[in-house]
């Protein structure tokens, strides 16, 4: 597994990576410290977390991990056999959406919060490709809080590729990246501390 280690790198501008069918661009400081700490503190109080549950073996099963759905009024989103309707967008994410923006050279309509307690809550082996993304979808995802491992796996070659997603980093992923590569978040024994995901989307 090739394991990618950029955090010591302010000085260097970070560049698109491409991989086998897709790419991605990782920023591990895109938000400065009080901005990151800002926004984490925000997100935690402000954010209408859900515990969704799955079905799975015939039980109701809950998601390991609290959830939340925001965006455009008229952008449901269907996954794991549920579908949310968005919550108003509020400033913070507003805020973060508007940073974000111009970096990705996308407008998001959309974004869906996964907020990890401990190393508990994990999200398993996944694709962000359902119908309502479109096709080659392009994904943000901003993370504040504890760093996590965040995996990807070709889903032909099962090559692996590991990134400690860090406080206040950007994650870009594009081009076919969502139609060959799962991600996950997984569990882990080690004791840390919260943290927050948002994959900001295009909903078609």
């Amino acid at each position: 597994m090739k394991q990618l280690n950029l955090f010591n790198q302010e000085s260097v501008e970070p560049q698109w990576v491409n991989i086998t069918n897709g790419e991605y661009l990782y920023v591990p400081i895109f938000f400065g410290m009080d901005e990151a700490n800002r926004h984490f503190k925000s997100l935690l109080n402000d954010i209408e977390w859900k515990q969704e549950f799955m079905n799975m073996y015939g039980k109701k099963l809950p998601f390991p991990r609290l959830t939340s759905w925001y965006g455009d009024n008229d952008k449901p989103y269907s996954f794991s056999g549920i579908t949310l309707a968005p919550m108003q967008w509020n400033e913070t994410l507003l805020e973060i959406k508007r940073k974000i923006e111009p970096k990705a050279e996308t407008r998001f309509n959309s974004v869906l919060l996964n907020r990890y307690r401990n190393g508990n809550d994990s999200i398993s082996w996944h694709t962000d490709a359902e119908k309502e993304l479109g096709t080659n979808p392009i994904i943000a995802s901003v993370n504040f809080g504890a760093t996590r491992k965040f995996q990807l796996r070709h889903r032909e070659t099962k090559e692996k590729i590991e990134l400690g997603l860090s406080h206040g980093s950007l994650l870009i992923m594009a081009g076919e990246l969502q139609h060959y590569w799962q991600h996950q978040v997984p569990k882990t024994k080690k004791e840390v501390k919260e943290r927050i995901n948002l994959t900001f989307r295009v909903i078609k």
